[in-house]
């Protein structure tokens, strides 16, 4: 009984407000990028539950492999980007980058890490869009795949 209860109520449940509001600052992010000239490699990257790369981007001008946090806030009263980018985040962010470059044939000659802070929300005219460019590095225990 118990467990038809729990089937009916997942099914019937939507997806939560901050699933939707990130799927959506991670759009307008890309968008953003790509107006910049970047070119967008791939989006939700995921190896494993909890190692996903928002966005993997090339820069062109320098000819870089970006690597983008996005970070999407209703509003700057909850935080900076930086402050959601602690030390957990950037180890599990280390090693999605390093066993997305191991896979690589050609592996990059320059790598950044971005973020890319969203203020806003869905239905927003004008969300607020920060691009900041080589925001963090890899913590010491992550080297890059030579």
């Amino acid at each position: 009984m118990l467990r038809a209860w729990l089937a009916r109520f997942w099914r019937q449940s939507t997806v939560p407000a901050t699933h939707r509001s990130g799927a959506w600052g991670e759009e307008l992010a890309a968008r953003h990028l790509r107006a910049k000239g970047y070119r967008i490699l791939g989006r939700n990257v995921r190896f494993g539950p909890r190692r996903e790369l928002d966005l993997v981007a090339r820069d062109p001008q320098t000819d870089t492999l970006v690597f983008v946090e996005v970070k999407t806030r209703k509003s700057e009263d909850f935080g900076r980007p930086m402050a959601a980018v602690n030390r957990g985040k950037r180890r599990a962010f280390g090693r999605a980058v390093v066993r997305y470059l191991r896979q690589l044939r050609q592996r990059p000659t320059r790598v950044r890490f971005d973020v890319v802070e969203v203020v806003g929300q869905p239905g927003d005219a004008t969300p607020v869009i920060r691009h900041i460019a080589n925001a963090f590095s890899l913590p010491p225990e992550y080297r890059l795949p030579e």
